[in-house]
């Protein structure tokens, strides 16, 4: 790894190494059937007009190594927007080296500058790397929040 990591926000050009890197994080989370995005819908829901969700992509050298997806939602006890990152990974042969580290720093800078009240994420309750990782940034758990989800089936059954 060079001295130097770089963040740049990600290119319509960048979809097949997003596509990568998200199935690298299924893999990751013991997932690798969960996928079911491609190159178009990468490009449609990042990289269109009115696009709600963005990506950054991390570099050493010239070389992607991860990448991070976010966007903005609402907090109305704050009155503010917040910045909510839906995935971070770094490729395994460069973790370690503060990669992971620097695209946190780049995005609290984005919260900050877009004056967001929170920067949230989550996290897989077994994944005790990334749990240590942003324990050590004085991240806070919300242990009191379960998450909840409808998809697929349940979705359309309850909307009907």
């Amino acid at each position: 790894m060079s001295e130097i990591i770089e963040i740049r926000d990600a290119r319509p050009s960048d979809s097949k190494t997003i596509l990568h890197f998200i199935n690298e994080l299924a893999i990751y989370e013991k997932e690798p059937d969960a996928v079911k995005t491609n190159e178009q819908a990468i490009l449609d829901t990042l990289f269109s007009e009115g696009a709600t969700a963005h990506s950054i992509i991390c570099l050493d050298g010239d070389e992607p190594i991860g990448f991070a997806v976010y966007f903005y939602n609402y907090s109305t006890w704050l009155g503010k927007n917040g910045l909510y990152l839906e995935d971070l990974y770094v490729s395994p042969d460069s973790r370690g080296k503060g990669a992971g580290k620097v695209i946190m720093k780049h995005l609290a800078n984005k919260a900050i500058s877009n004056n967001c009240g929170r920067f949230e994420w989550v996290v897989l309750d077994w994944n005790k790397p990334a749990i240590d990782f942003y324990d050590s940034m004085g991240a806070k758990a919300q242990n009191e929040w379960i998450i909840y989800r409808l998809a697929g089936d349940e979705l359309i059954n309850f909307a009907k």
